[in-house]
């Protein structure tokens, strides 16, 4: 199980970092491998997580969602 998710914001490797640390940390989240150029998380999914979940432990990272798929 995975989720995408378009991430605004991210202008360099530290911010990448901050991302998939707060991604990480989320219950359930079994990878995260985040993509600068592309603005994109992608997220490997132990069982299915609320997508405000996530979009919450981006912005509280410092980061805003576009979109989640």
């Amino acid at each position: 199980m995975a989720k995408k998710v378009y991430i605004e914001g991210m202008t360099c490797n530290n911010c990448v970092k901050h991302v998939q640390e707060a991604l990480i940390q989320i219950d359930g989240v079994k990878d995260v491998r985040v993509n600068l150029e592309e603005k994109l998380a992608e997220i490997e999914l132990a069982h299915e997580i609320d997508d405000e979940v996530i979009k919450e432990a981006v912005e509280d990272a410092g980061y805003d969602v576009n979109k989640i798929e």
